[in-house]
């Protein structure tokens, strides 16, 4: 197998290598968030710094869903939904990570300086 494989093969597959690397990263990696929305019933409740640690309370049609930010990241703590999927979704820190709690018509989405997409809807 080793002499059907020449020196130029190994800088093909080498060049190959750092290409798919230098793509996914360009590609799929995401910038550090600085802000956060929060969004109930359509509506943008609060945009909020990731720098100041808080509880934010937001209601919802089920009850008080609330978001946690700490240490530059933001999650939903709790939520009045049945399956607390947003929940288990836990911390978000990159710009364009969001978490959606349909039963209770909330969600935070995280934004910074380089967004991955123009808009999101639900």
């Amino acid at each position: 197998m080793s002499r059907l494989i020449r020196p130029g093969d190994w800088l093909v597959l080498l060049g190959g290598a750092v290409l798919t690397g230098w793509l996914a990263w360009q590609l799929w990696g995401q910038g550090q968030a600085r802000n956060v929305t929060i969004r109930a019933g359509g509506q943008r409740v609060a945009s909020l710094s990731l720098l100041h640690n808080r509880l934010v309370p937001v209601q919802g049609p089920l009850g008080v869903t609330v978001v946690e930010i700490a240490g530059g990241k933001a999650r939903i703590k709790q939520d009045p939904s049945p399956r607390q999927y947003c929940v288990h979704q836990g911390w978000l820190s990159r710009a364009g990570q969001v978490a959606i709690c349909l039963p209770n018509a909330t969600s935070i989405e995280l934004t910074g300086p380089d967004q991955p997409y123009d808009s999101l809807n639900f």
